[in-house]
């Protein structure tokens, strides 16, 4: 091993032994003698790693995997996901409907905030409002669980006092539904749908869900610690309802964006769990440990549809057509991931029939490469142009930074005349330029909200949060509108895959690249972490560490 090796190595442990300080978490040992026990005991301290920082502990506005899966450990809802992602009953002690299914009364358990607040009707029906009155990025999830007037309020067509929830009493929640829905009780385990103590979230003002201490939390864990950019500290709620079934006393996430430090504190037991990079996938395969995931999360890439040459599809679909996806995939990444060619990944929703979404909707866009030159060509005779010099929005991760990198040489050496740029910013930054649709191309991602292909579909309408790059259709909208109602099973079925159709065959209107996979490393001393495929992606409050 040569002096530099030796050197970068040290500095790497030097930066550990910062890192950790900062963040003032403990290690797994130091840990679990905070936590006590029994002489022998196993001491229940889980240590994870993630990838970015907490965008936002505000329930309304969280529009991403990392604050799901906080708010999920920290709150509870209505229902809460299970072992097999099926909704199970958390707040809820009885639920009634009347004849129609389009009337659900609910009644509450008694269980509490942790400031000592009963937790109330009144807190349901003032967080679904303020979603609305607040247009925040998931209040389509009101229009796709078919909430009473939710559609025409987001239209500033009715007043959000007009939204189909009402507290009866403190403990007993109404909420009407425009029509029966099959998906309300599953939607149900939302982040989105949970309530907010009104009290406590006008008395912050701004300030609230900016710090942990800014943040009432009623679920099996609070958190205790939250060091920016650094990572965040779960404790067990001993005042949770449920209490007993929470076996954790504690939990320590570290923000890793620098794959080798993920595998250093892996290493050094540090952490519990780790997500791998491409090139620790080769070390680490034969690990007992090891194992991939192929996940319903698909990465693609946003066109701003109001650029000059990007809003041709000719251009769009070249794009499409250029980019070696199977190299990708298995050169580039090597974590499971998978090639797509469509939005509805693999392997996620079944037609009435038994068919597979993708089986029957087949691949968009693709062709060879001199396929793509052709349709390039074009492209740029329409747009007027001779050469397309564009930026690449990314989230400053290692694998997004690999991914973007491959786009640029596969662009750059597959279509004349292209010249792509990669602007990495921190991943909250990357969401926000998205919103405001301030870039050329966004290197994006999107994991299901709920099981069912809808859920990667409706996120085109004009002017959903969810859209941001501009693109229109006026027949998607009215199949998906359709499809919302349609109670013919079949029928709902060929409307969604036309849907499909409409965005990428007819408007070439993103580029899909792939479905997400993830290569993993968890120790086997820890049962019963539950990772959904919807929502949320992880549930804690089951863990258990065993030797």
């Amino acid at each position: 091993m040569g002096r530099k090796r030796k050197t970068k190595i040290f500095m790497i442990m030097i930066a550990f032994v910062l890192f950790l300080a900062g963040c003032n978490f403990n290690s797994s040992e130091s840990s679990n003698e905070e936590t006590g026990g029994s002489e022998g005991e196993t001491k229940q301290v889980l240590n994870i790693s993630t990838t970015a920082d907490i965008p936002t502990l505000d329930s309304t506005k969280a529009h991403d995997g990392i604050a799901f899966t906080v708010l999920n450990n920290v709150n509870e809802g209505l229902y809460r996901q299970d072992e097999n992602n099926e909704p199970i009953e958390a707040l809820v002690t009885e639920h009634k409907e009347n004849e129609d299914k389009t009337v659900h009364t609910f009644t509450l358990r008694d269980s509490n905030w942790s400031n000592g607040d009963p937790v109330t009707a009144q807190d349901f029906e003032y967080a679904w409002k303020r979603v609305m009155k607040d247009a925040s990025p998931y209040n389509f999830m009101f229009v796709t669980a078919g909430i009473k007037n939710s559609e025409a309020i987001m239209n500033e067509e009715m007043d959000t006092e007009d939204l189909g929830i009402k507290a009866i009493d403190e403990k007993t929640v109404e909420v009407t539904l425009e029509a029966a829905n099959p998906l309300f009780q599953s939607l149900m385990t939302f982040p989105t749908f949970l309530p907010q103590n009104q009290k406590f979230v006008e008395e912050q003002g701004d300030q609230y869900a900016l710090e942990a201490e800014n943040v009432l939390f009623n679920g099996p864990f609070t958190l205790v610690d939250w060091t920016h950019e650094q990572g965040w500290k779960y404790e067990k709620n001993e005042d949770y309802w449920d209490a007993d079934a929470v076996k954790l006393d504690a939990i320590n996430a570290y923000v890793v964006k620098d794959p080798a430090a993920g595998i250093n504190l892996y290493e050094t037991n540090k952490v519990d769990r780790i997500v791998l990079s491409s090139e620790a996938v080769d070390q680490n395969k034969d690990d007992e440990n090891f194992d991939t995931i192929l996940e319903p999360e698909i990465l693609f890439l946003r066109f701003n549809h109001n650029h000059p040459v990007l809003g041709n599809k000719n251009i769009r679909q070249a794009v499409n057509m250029a980019i070696d996806k199977k190299s990708l995939t298995d050169v580039i990444l090597k974590n499971g991931s998978t090639p797509l060619d469509g939005i509805v990944p693999k392997g996620f929703f079944k037609s009435p029939a038994g068919e597979d979404f993708r089986d029957i909707n087949g691949d968009f866009n693709t062709g060879t490469v001199e396929e793509a030159q052709k349709v390039w060509e074009t492209g740029l005779k329409e747009a007027g142009v001779e050469e397309v010099n564009v930026s690449i929005n990314i989230a400053d991760s290692e694998d997004h930074k690999k991914v973007a990198e491959y786009i640029q040489a596969q662009l750059e050496d597959n279509l004349p005349g292209f010249k792509l740029n990669i602007k990495a910013v921190p991943f909250a930054q990357r969401l926000e330029i998205e919103k405001a649709i301030d870039y050329d191309l966004s290197l994006s991602s999107w994991g299901p909200d709920y099981s069912d292909p809808m859920t990667y579909l409706d996120m085109w309408l004009e002017g959903g949060s969810a859209n941001r790059m501009d693109y229109s259709n006026a027949k998607l909208e009215e199949l998906v509108a359709s499809a919302r109602t349609e109670t013919d099973l079949e029928k709902r079925y060929q409307m969604l895959l036309d849907t499909e159709k409409i965005l990428l065959e007819e408007d070439a209107a993103i580029a899909p690249l792939y479905q997400d996979g993830t290569a993993v490393l968890m120790r086997s001393k820890i049962k019963n972490l539950l990772v959904h495929p919807t929502g949320a992606s992880f549930s804690y409050k089951w863990v258990t560490i065993e030797e």
